[in-house]
């Protein structure tokens, strides 16, 4: 073969099944079948326990590469995982908050700031990797707890008790923004 090609997730599962079939492909009509080498069919077939737990999980299905140093990975599944918790509460994360936990995950696992930088690029991969996008809010209805607003409606008409009417005024469409959440959040791609 004259170039290089990798294959996505979902083609080295399709490669897999291939295989498995009850009239298997032989290596060599795999390889031909994806336009792949022999020696890359070969070790797909290889890795395909891996592979396929890659592809039950939560991963991307399109991504062609993984992360091959061992502690990246160990920062980018403890990353995701708490990114999981957090949409879980739905706790709006952004891409500054993601990269700020991956790099205080990256230091407790014995990163320093010169070894381990928690990039755009990073950011990025990390996004390509579990297929998170970026969702931009539309609204706060999703993010507010029903039995906190009404807890707080029955606590605020007992306030208004003493006030005479003309001296109620209501001022919804306002508010100091400091240290408010992003309009957009990081969501799963199942998420929306």
């Amino acid at each position: 073969m004259s170039h290089r090609k990798a294959l996505t997730l979902e083609e080295k599962i399709a490669l897999i099944k291939d295989n498995q079939n009850a009239h298997g492909l032989s290596v060599r009509e795999l390889a031909d079948n994806y336009k792949i080498s022999k020696s890359s069919a070969a070790n797909i077939l290889r890795r395909s326990e891996e592979l396929l737990a890659d592809y039950s999980s939560n991963c991307n299905k399109g991504i062609k590469r993984k992360l091959k140093d061992e502690n990246r990975q160990k920062i980018d599944e403890l990353v995701f995982e708490w990114f999981t918790q957090q949409r879980a509460k739905q706790i709006p994360i952004s891409g500054p908050i993601l990269q700020e936990t991956a790099k205080q995950v990256a230091e407790q696992l014995g990163y320093t700031s010169e070894t381990f930088k928690a990039s755009n690029g990073w950011l990025e991969k990390f996004h390509n990797r579990h297929a998170i996008s970026f969702r931009t809010i539309n609204g706060e209805s999703a993010l507010v707890d029903n039995s906190t607003v009404e807890e707080r409606t029955q606590r605020l008409s007992t306030i208004l008790d003493g006030f005479d009417e003309n001296n109620v005024f209501n001022a919804d469409e306002m508010g100091l923004s400091y240290r408010a959440t992003p309009d957009r959040l990081l969501v799963l791609s199942k998420e929306e």
